[in-house]
């Protein structure tokens, strides 16, 4: 079964004019697609002074050409899967820097000028400047080491325009993997995790949907997707076949076979596989 790729959002370096993209080893891509994109357009508005009759409705004039802000949440975790082409750390710091460069102000002569930065995702486009960034840091290893954090970024751009619409190749289906994941509390299990979102009844293809070893004990701050699912369909016939598929959400996908040949001497074998996105996972057992 072949899986469908996952675009990775992106930050890029552009020129002052916010056309050519330029220092493109400081290319950053994301490890986790942001949840949701929230983009705000504001104009400056003031009332002309004794501009006609005080009761009635007062004119008004736009002035400037107002802003355009974007604002969204990144996620990293060293204990995950790197996207493609990118070098794995042991220090979350590592990762967030990429970030933090396009916030770092350059010195232009007598003055300090922070890069230009064209953040892309499929067909969405935004050019500003990173007026923003917050880091949290929030799962640490035994000897110190921040292995997780969340980033919030707000760009803005002096001024409002059209929007941007880069081309894309269209898939058959939405692209998985865009949902954040769920992080395990402490003493927590598979089953405990599925109730507090009303999946209790579906906890066991959770945990196989996550390739989930131990379902009865998750590291504190383990990452889960909630939202993988499971199905499966069984057909009878001279020999008989049970196959299932498993998707999830962070762009997990697998299939799973077991055939079993009723004849004398029969043989059993198993198989099952999970690739796709950043993941991949395979085993197989054949008894004789």
């Amino acid at each position: 079964m072949s899986s469908q790729k996952l675009e990775k959002a992106e930050l890029h370096e552009v020129d002052a004019e916010f056309k050519n993209e330029i220092n493109k080893d400081k290319n950053c891509k994301v490890q986790f697609n942001p949840e949701s994109l929230k983009v705000a357009f504001a104009n400056q508005v003031a009332t002309p002074s004794g501009a006609g009759d005080q009761k009635g409705t007062p004119a008004r004039q736009f002035v400037g050409a107002g802003t355009t802000k974007l604002s969204l949440q990144l996620w990293f975790d060293v204990s995950a899967p790197m996207p493609t082409g990118e070098k794995t750390e042991n220090d979350v710091r590592k990762l967030t820097a990429k970030v933090a460069y396009f916030i770092t102000p350059k010195q232009e002569g007598d003055k300090f000028v922070p890069p230009a930065v064209r953040f892309i995702w499929g067909s969405f486009q935004f050019d500003g400047i990173m007026e923003s960034m917050e880091e949290s840091l929030e799962f640490f290893s035994s000897d110190g080491r921040p292995l997780r954090a969340s980033v919030t970024v707000g760009l803005t751009q002096q001024k409002i325009t059209e929007f941007t619409f880069r081309p894309t190749t269209p898939g058959t289906s939405p692209s998985p993997g865009t949902r954040p994941l769920t992080q395990a509390t402490s003493g927590s299990n598979v089953q405990k995790e599925a109730d507090k979102q009303g999946k209790g009844d579906k906890w066991q293809d959770i945990a196989a949907a996550n390739n989930i070893e131990n379902p009865r004990m998750l590291q504190p701050g383990q990452l889960l997707d909630m939202n993988a699912s499971v199905s499966a369909g069984v057909s009878f016939g001279g020999t008989a076949s049970l196959t299932g598929g498993v998707s999830a959400q962070a762009g997990i996908t697998g299939q799973a076979g077991v055939s079993l040949d009723g004849s004398a001497g029969s043989d059993l074998g198993i198989g099952a596989g999970v690739s796709g996105g950043p993941f991949g996972v395979s085993a197989g057992v054949d008894l004789q």
